[in-house]
């Protein structure tokens, strides 16, 4: 048997003493058993751990959030005004017989 393996199933719970522990927390290095610990991104995580870990992330997220509601809207902006922009150059593309008129008299020569 593996040192691991030996070492874990001598472990208790650390929230439940009379059960055998089931995993090691890698954040807290406590044992605990199969019903205090979850699986969160590929890593198996005690649940005080995994709400200090979500506490953390949405701190950083919460700093970064303006500065990328910023950048997300200046690039709408952006994109907008891009878009307005080539549609003008495309209408102003457009030959001044076409606005006066007389291409639609031309075609109804050929057509007619």
């Amino acid at each position: 048997m593996p040192d691991t393996a030996r070492g874990l199933a001598s472990q208790r719970c650390f929230n439940h003493p009379e059960r055998e522990a089931a995993a090691l927390c890698p954040e807290c290095g406590r044992y605990f058993c199969r019903e205090c610990v979850t699986e969160h991104e590929d890593r198996v995580l005690c649940a005080s751990c995994l709400g200090a870990s979500k506490a953390d992330n949405g701190k950083v997220r919460s700093i970064m959030a303006p500065a990328l509601r910023f950048a997300q809207a200046a690039l709408g902006v952006l994109i907008a005004w891009l878009f307005f922009y080539y549609m003008a150059e495309a209408l102003l593309s457009i030959p001044d017989s076409f606005h006066d008129g007389t291409i639609w008299e031309k075609a109804g020569e050929f057509f007619g």
